[in-house]
C-alpha cells in the first residue's frame, strides 16, 4: 500500500501511521517504508537539539530549497516502494511552507498536482481531520516542542488541507474525522474505510492473512 496521510496538526497523522506500521508488521508481515519528517524542524531525523535549532534558524531559501528537494527525493521513493507510509509529504509542504517556513518567499516551486503527475496511480491520500476546539485541546495536552500552526490559524490550515484533498489528482481517496477517536479507533475505521481503495495485490495479501 501507497499512503500519503495528510491534515493539520494534531490530527492524528503521527499516530495512524505509526498504527499501521505496527499493525502491517504483526498481521501482514509487511515492514513500510516509511517517513513523517516534513515539517520544520525535522524531529524524527534530526535528534539532536542543536541541529533542530539550525535547520528552523536557516534563511527562508535555503529552506524552500531543502523541502523541494526532499520532496522530489521521495517522489522517487513512492515509485520505488510497494509498501510506503509517507506522512504529510507535498501537500503539507504546500500549507506550511509559505505560511510559516519561507513567508518571504511566499510559494512554492513546484504545485502538488505537478508533483502528483510523477507519483503512482494507486497512491492512496487520507485526509485526516479533527474539530477546531478538539485540536486546541490536544495542543495543550501534548504540546510539541517546536509547534507549526498557532490556535488562531487552526481553521484556515485545516480548509487549506481540504481543499488540496479536493484537488488532488489520485482517485484513491478517504477523509476521517478523528475528534472523537482513540488512535486505536482511528486504526480501526481507517483499516476498515480503506478497503475499496486497496490494489489487487494488497487485497490478496489480507485475505491470504485472514485480515
Amino acid at each position: 500500500m501507497r499512503l500519503i496521510v495528510i491534515g493539520t496538526e494534531y490530527t492524528g497523522k503521527t499516530a495512524l501511521i505509526d498504527g499501521i506500521q505496527a499493525w502491517a508488521q504483526e498481521k501482514l508481515g509487511i515492514h513500510h517504508h516509511l517517513d513523517d519528517h516534513f515539517s520544520i524542524p525535522d524531529q524524527q531525523m534530526l535528534k539532536s537539539e542543536e541541529h533542530q535549532k539550525i535547520m528552523t534558524g536557516l534563511p527562508g531559501v535555503l529552506k524552500e530549497r531543502f523541502q523541494r528537494f526532499q520532496v522530489a527525493y521521495h517522489v522517487r521513493l513512492i515509485n520505488k516502494y510497494e509498501d510506503i507510509l509517507l506522512g504529510g509529504f507535498h501537500i503539507e509542504e504546500v500549507v506550511y511552507g509559505p505560511r510559516y517556513y519561507y513567508p518571504e518567499i511566499g510559494r512554492v516551486a513546484e504545485t502538488p498536482r505537478a508533483w502528483e503527475e510523477g507519483m503512482p496511480r494507486d497512491s492512496i491520500m487520507c485526509l485526516l481531520t479533527a474539530s477546531p476546539d478538539v485540536i486546541k485541546q490536544r495542543m495543550k495536552d501534548d504540546p510539541h516542542e517546536y509547534p507549526v500552526v498557532p490556535e488562531s490559524d487552526i481553521e484556515e490550515c485545516q480548509a487549506e488541507f481540504e481543499r488540496e484533498y479536493r484537488q488532488c489528482w489520485f482517485r484513491r481517496r478517504l477523509q476521517i474525522d478523528t475528534s472523537d477517536l482513540t488512535p486505536d479507533q482511528l486504526l480501526s475505521k481507517f483499516l476498515e474505510d480503506v478497503i475499496p481503495h486497496l490494489t489487487e495485490r494488497d487485497l490478496a495479501i489480507r485475505n491470504a492473512r485472514g485480515v
